[in-house]
């Protein structure tokens, strides 16, 4: 896949309770970042557990199972259900890479995500690095 994974734990943030005006300490979930550079693809995947995801930086372009398209920008968040039945691809159009934070609920040594074919009439245009 065109995508780099590291683990990252995240230190707490400060920041101001809506409410209340006063400053509070909110702890960012650990988990995953993924980088993908200008012009990569992820290729068609699915993942065994629900994620949620966060756009730190750039513009992904997701091709969901049954080829509609979602547009995420930066500090924009997004869930990907689990199961063959979602499979999907992500795709940086844009010249800046592409960072994520993505939260997994999965055991150490659990596959982040599982490869498989394009789904029915998709194109090789999608991902040309990932035709189906």
């Amino acid at each position: 896949m065109g995508a780099r994974r590291t683990t990252t734990a995240r230190p707490p943030v400060i920041g101001f309770g809506m409410s209340t005006g006063r400053a509070c300490v909110t702890t960012v979930p650990a988990g995953h970042e993924i980088v993908i550079p200008p012009g990569g693809c992820t290729g068609w995947h699915y993942h065994r557990v629900r994620l949620e995801a966060v756009v730190l930086a750039g513009t992904l372009t997701r091709i969901l199972h049954d080829l509609t398209v979602e547009v995420h920008r930066p500090g924009t968040a997004f869930v990907e259900p689990a199961g063959i039945g979602h499979i999907h691809l992500g795709h940086n159009l844009g010249t800046e890479p592409v960072v994520l934070h993505v939260t997994p609920r999965l055991p150490e040594g659990t596959p982040f995500s599982i490869p498989t074919p394009a789904p029915s009439g998709a194109t090789p245009e999608v991902c040309r690095q990932h035709p189906h």
